[in-house]
């Protein structure tokens, strides 16, 4: 495989569901969606409002641990999403917004308060990337307060700017910001890679199993941690 810069091909096959796919190294980049204390740690808002499966969350950390640096040493810009909304919850909806209403920090806030460092208000540990993987020298951390990526945010003008065309996404949760992210990419041009064991979701398994169908029939492909390393080690 090809670096870029060194005028060789960095056109690569990945293995992938429905089928293999195509994609340009070069002009890739991994999307790290929400790895946050508040949903990813014990007494962070998602194990406060749902609870977490440890069994369940401990492979995705890992699987990403192992992404990550493969992804720097090949060149593929590493590039962070972190969930959070100002501490005087100014951009997080007016009275009349869905997002109040439906999104869990604000019920938390309301019914747990001495619980709000735990959430993912701006500057708590709840709002912080986990030390597990924590953003290098390099990386790019895309602060966001929807859960699409592109809702208001830099994202699309710094992928542009990189001259990007193939996401690989990692993160939480599978059905909600990391689908919502990747079905907006589709829309907008990028081409949507899935790294199933590297996410989890939210909620029953049929919500996982559900975004997975639809990106590998509608919207994009669905992979595996080492497939993606085989294609990012050449």
């Amino acid at each position: 495989m090809g670096k870029a810069g060194t005028g060789e091909s960095t056109m690569v096959s990945l293995n992938a569901r429905p089928q293999a796919v195509e994609i340009d190294i070069a002009r890739s980049a991994i999307i790290v969606v929400d790895m946050q204390n508040a949903y990813t740690k014990k007494g962070g808002m998602l194990d406060l409002g749902t609870g977490i499966d440890e069994s369940r969350v401990g492979p995705v950390i890992e699987a990403n641990k192992r992404l990550l640096p493969a992804a720097r040493k090949a060149g593929v810009p590493v590039i962070y999403l972190q969930f959070g909304y100002r501490p005087d919850l100014s951009d997080a909806g007016g009275p009349q917004s869905p997002n109040i209403r439906k999104q869990m920090a604000f019920k938390l806030i309301k019914e747990k308060p001495e619980h709000r460092d735990k959430l993912i208000v701006e500057g708590t540990w709840g709002w912080q990337i986990i030390e597990d993987i924590a953003p290098q020298p390099g990386d790019l951390v895309v602060p966001k307060a929807r859960y699409s990526g592109f809702a208001g945010t830099t994202l699309e003008n710094q992928l542009r700017g990189l001259d990007i065309r193939h996401l690989f996404f990692t993160g939480v949760a599978t059905n909600v910001c990391v689908e919502s992210t990747a079905r907006e990419a589709y829309f907008r041009e990028f081409w949507p890679i899935l790294i199933s064991d590297a996410m989890d979701h939210t909620g029953p398994d049929f919500v996982r199993d559900a975004t997975f169908y639809n990106f590998e029939s509608k919207m994009g492909w669905v992979t595996k941690t080492e497939d993606v390393l085989q294609v990012l080690k050449g």
